[in-house]
């Protein structure tokens, strides 16, 4: 049985703690604090959650320092899959590299299974996590697993399963990808089509400006009133997602004005538009009607007459900045567009079914863990998603290798512990781990997850994932969910 109002299906997203940088450094410098001073690598670590803190996590894209790395890496794409489109945003500078804990692995002391053990298996078996708990830690600088339990085990991850979606489309398309929404114009110049090609975070600048240029390409500017249809058909299967309509995801479509959000708010569970292509298109007739276009009649459903051509394009952000805010802010929109972008450069339906078939299949190429898994959706909302702990570590440790920086967003829009999206809430000022720690959430009535990195105390990267059901308590789960990573930063060597 669906569950259309669950307080909260995803976490309750806050804004950032409010710290301005320095004050979190001058903080973080007292003597309570020695494991922020580990080495050159953790401080990089906290300079990078301050200029998070700065610039916001999504809006730079692909770190500057990986791009020309990454571009060497990527595949050709098929329609909107262009690498150099010539008038659109591309990747952009931002806070310094994520993997800077890497570069100081070398040389130390290997990290102690046994001592990793001792401290985290009496937390595991805490009555707060339920009746089922696995939990695997990689060291992200080698690959070595330094501690499972139940690391095959197939589990519901809930949100954590944005992780395989964002590697798989990553993987796929490149941190450079946009996606192109359309007017095509038919050619008798009477009907226009307002096409989707799947970007949620088309806002009313882009229609404006969608409508803008398709007027000026109008014959006489437009003078007589033109049919207006808009075109969804990108998409196939159920628009509903299988948990019912809920304030936490809109109807799927290729087309959609922010998210289908009705209230203005940018993340967090809204009110949700229950047509949110007729609602795009509606706008889009307004502004075509503020830049003299009349429209004949209500916007019909309908593709593009036969030799229509396009006259007006929006590029969406790169997918390096729709991955980071996917991940920050838990956005299950953008997670099921990002998963469909995937069915569709595998040449699958644009569908659930379809979808979960091409991640499966780019997962599998990467020779990730997936006895087991079943990637039901991008969101992690429905309960039919299965995946383990195993499989999330190492995920994250493929975006940390040095071999994959195509992937580095991934890391980069995991949540900052005390600092940003759905971690903002769950560290303290006076917390050992705070911005010691990046973590994608995951909550469902009865599921608790985290999987992200943590820095210990001898600047080494951690992969973990910790997974728990049969939960009776949120609260309870996450602050014990929080001691497990906080206890990874304590030292494991």
């Amino acid at each position: 049985m669906a569950e259309p109002v669950q307080k909260p299906t995803e976490e309750p997203l806050s804004r950032w703690g409010g710290w301005k940088a320095p004050e979190y450094l001058k903080r973080a410098s007292g003597s309570g604090n020695r494991r922020l001073v580990a080495g050159s690598a953790v401080l990089g670590l906290v300079v990078a959650a301050g200029a998070v803190l700065a610039a916001g996590p999504w809006d730079t894209g692909q770190r500057k320092a990986e791009r020309d790395r990454a571009a060497a890496v990527q595949r050709a794409g098929g329609a909107h899959h262009e690498r150099d489109a010539p008038d659109g945003p591309e990747p952009a500078p931002s806070a310094p590299a994520v993997l800077s804990a890497l570069g100081t692995a070398g040389g130390l002391t290997p990290a102690g299974a046994s001592s990793l053990r001792t401290a985290l298996d009496p937390l595991l078996d805490k009555p707060a996590l339920g009746s089922v708990r696995t939990a695997v830690v990689i060291d992200a600088a080698t690959g070595k697993q330094l501690f499972a339990r139940g690391a095959a085990t197939p589990m519901t991850p809930a949100s954590t399963v944005k992780i395989a979606t964002t590697v798989a489309v990553l993987s796929a398309l490149g941190p450079a990808h946009r996606i192109a929404t359309t007017v095509a114009l038919s050619p008798d110049s009477r009907t226009l089509t307002l096409v989707g090609g799947g970007d949620p975070t088309l806002d009313k600048a882009a229609l404006r400006s969608l409508a803008a240029d398709a007027a000026r390409a109008l014959p006489d500017g437009g003078t007589g009133p033109v049919r207006l249809t808009y075109d969804t058909s990108l998409y196939s299967g159920p628009a509903r997602h299988p948990i019912g309509p809920n304030e936490n995801i809109a109807p799927v479509s290729a087309l959609m004005v922010d998210e289908g959000r009705l209230d203005g708010s940018d993340r967090g569970p809204a009110p949700r538009s229950g047509d949110p292509a007729a609602d795009a298109a509606r706008a889009f007739a307004d502004l075509l009607g503020d830049a003299g276009v009349a429209t004949r009649s209500a916007p019909a459903s309908g593709k593009a007459v036969k030799g229509s051509r396009t006259v007006a394009t929006h590029w969406s952000k790169p997918l390096s900045a729709l991955v980071e805010r996917a991940m920050t802010n838990s956005d299950n929109d953008i997670a099921e567009a990002l998963i469909r972008q995937t069915a569709l450069k595998a040449g699958e339906p644009a569908s659930f079914a379809g979808s979960r078939r091409a991640t499966t299949a780019e997962l599998k190429r990467l020779g990730m863990p997936l006895t087991g898994a079943r990637l039901a959706d991008g969101s992690g909302l429905d309960r039919a998603d299965k995946v383990s702990a195993g499989l999330l570590a190492r995920l994250l440790a493929l975006a940390a290798d040095r071999d994959h920086p195509e992937l580095r967003p991934v890391l980069t829009g995991l949540p900052v512990a005390g600092f940003s999206g759905t971690l903002g809430d769950r560290y303290t000022a006076t917390s050992p781990a705070t911005g010691l720690i990046r973590a994608k959430t995951g909550t469902l009535t009865g599921v608790n997850s985290l999987a992200g990195t943590a820095v210990d105390a001898q600047g080494r990267l951690l992969a973990f994932a910790f997974l728990a059901s049969g939960t009776t308590s949120p609260a309870e789960a996450e602050a014990t969910l929080d001691t497990l990573a906080t206890t990874l930063t304590k030292g494991t060597g």
